[in-house]
């Protein structure tokens, strides 16, 4: 109880902002949908995430993610912001029950800034400010068989590779594994 507490307090303080070289992460805005709705209105984005991840993205789909997904989570979900726009997202999804001490980590950034380092430093920031300023003890994420480069980010901040679950998931029509990922406080 008193942890639960203690992170309320920390989570409500002000609005998170972790300033890095190349970029800032920081709390979603509601001036942000024009430009998540570009950088997310992308084939080769939607290939590696989730299917509730619309693809086309519209201004609209950023309205409702902005409006009503993130203030679900509020101290979990965060936009990546590149010279002033909001140029992809990084969250944690918190889970309940027994496992309400984990959360399952998901991120994604604009195809422009690809390969520049900025996906894995954003996954480890977040790591750090989860570790430091919530009650989270683990973290999880679940990558899909082809997508090399998301599992390259996690080895490199520290996530073990637990397993795979074998024929886990459809997409596009497809049904692959998933590999499975954890770092643990």
């Amino acid at each position: 109880m008193i942890a639960v507490i203690f992170t309320a307090i920390i989570l409500n303080s002000g609005p998170m902002e972790i300033q890095r070289p190349g970029y800032l992460l920081r709390e979603w805005r509601a001036t942000d949908c024009t430009s998540l709705a570009r950088y997310a209105n992308n084939i080769n984005i939607w290939r590696n995430v989730r299917d509730r991840f619309p693809h086309p993205y519209t201004e609209e789909d950023g309205r409702f993610f902005i409006g009503n997904i993130v203030p679900q989570s509020p101290g979990y979900e965060f936009a990546i912001v590149i010279d002033g726009e909001a140029a992809g997202g990084i969250g944690l999804v918190r889970q309940s029950d027994v496992e309400r001490l984990s959360a399952e980590i998901g991120y994604w950034i604009g195809e422009p800034h690809w390969n520049r380092g900025i996906a894995g430093d954003a996954v480890g920031s977040i790591c750090e400010y989860a570790f430091r300023e919530t009650e989270l003890i683990r973290l999880f994420a679940s990558v899909f068989e082809y997508n090399a480069p998301s599992m390259r980010v996690l080895e490199k901040n520290g996530f073990r590779k637990v397993g795979v679950q074998r024929r886990a998931a459809i997409k596009e029509g497809r049904i692959i594994d998933l590999h499975l990922y954890e770092r643990v406080k």
